[in-house]
């Protein structure tokens, strides 16, 4: 057997990702450069099952197996991240794909990594068009100032008038099964993907049920009158908040729209953050609108890249 191939499959064995590999996880994770959702905490654990992920670690740098965004039949890998130069990283993964008959491909490339597997062979690219993140500019989402947020002004503000009494306070051991109690009784978004939204609930409670093993941080919004309202859990990587988990009463109005703007100016206030990344609209055109309305900065754009006749 070829030395260079030993060598690779002793070093990659894949294994699924739980809430353990969190620390390990977390480590890494503040080296990716990109800013899109799929190299966060949550990213990772939320849609394990539904990616079918599994993770290695080697000289610092993860590489994640699993399948396409985009057709859950076809396997794919993750860009790699960590200490490791990203060339030789994809050689690690061509050469397991090669031992073991799979396509290389990777899937949710970030649109400014493309060039980097541009020098390893042909490759055939195409865009998650359903998959890209909305970007915003945090200072804007904390504040609504200006004639573009009048709406979500006019929404927060209609919510306070009606609910002078209102509560914002932290997610938290002491408040985390009103919450789940909360979403139990939460219908889903008259839009959504039912798979999509089935494996998300599950993994909301999942999150619920192990809040204090993750970094995460959250909030909760309440009146006197109708108690929780809405909730909201995040994550902090460098500059960026990820909004992973949102969640509101879709019959009170504003509720929505003054957790968004609580939870950004505490978050802004607390960590100094520049951006927020409201993830995905996984092709939900109700999701697609209300994101939309946010005024992104920008669409960060995803893409499945597979090499065919690899060079390395």
């Amino acid at each position: 057997m070829d030395i260079k191939l030993m060598d690779t499959l002793t070093k990659l064995s894949f294994r699924p990702v739980t809430i353990d590999a969190v620390p390990a996880l977390r480590e890494i994770l503040r080296k990716a450069e990109s800013r899109t959702c799929d190299y966060t905490i949550a990213g990772l654990l939320m849609w394990s099952d539904y990616f079918h992920y599994q993770y290695d670690i080697v000289d610092n740098t993860l590489f994640i197996k699993g399948v396409s965004e985009n057709d859950t039949a076809v396997p794919a890998f993750s860009m790699p991240i960590g200490d490791m130069a990203l060339r030789d990283a994809i050689s690690l993964v061509i050469d397991y794909c090669r031992h073991h008959n799979l396509p290389v491909q990777f899937s949710a490339v970030p649109e400014d990594r493309l060039s980097d597997f541009y020098c390893l062979g042909p490759c055939r690219i195409e865009e998650l068009t359903d998959w890209a993140d909305y970007l915003y500019n945090a200072a804007d989402l904390a504040t609504l100032q200006g004639n573009k947020y009048s709406k979500k002004r006019n929404h927060v503000n209609r919510f306070i008038a009606d609910n002078p009494d209102y509560d914002y306070r932290p997610l938290t051991i002491d408040n985390i099964e009103a919450v789940k109690e909360f979403y139990h009784h939460t219908t889903l978004h008259p839009d959504a993907s039912q798979e999509l939204a089935d494996a998300e609930r599950e993994q909301v409670f999942n999150v619920l049920d192990n809040y204090q093993r993750f970094p995460f941080e959250g909030a909760v919004l309440s009146t006197h009158r109708h108690g929780i309202v809405a909730f909201t859990i995040g994550e902090i990587i460098g500059d960026t908040l990820y909004v992973h988990i949102e969640k509101m009463n879709h019959t009170i109005p504003g509720a929505g729209e003054t957790i968004n703007k609580l939870f950004a100016a505490d978050m802004t206030a607390r960590h100094g953050i520049d951006y927020i990344n409201r993830e995905e609209d996984v092709g939900d055109e109700g999701l697609r609108k209300a994101k939309l309305s946010y005024h992104p900065v920008m669409l960060l754009k995803k893409y499945n890249l597979s090499i065919e006749n690899p060079k390395a």
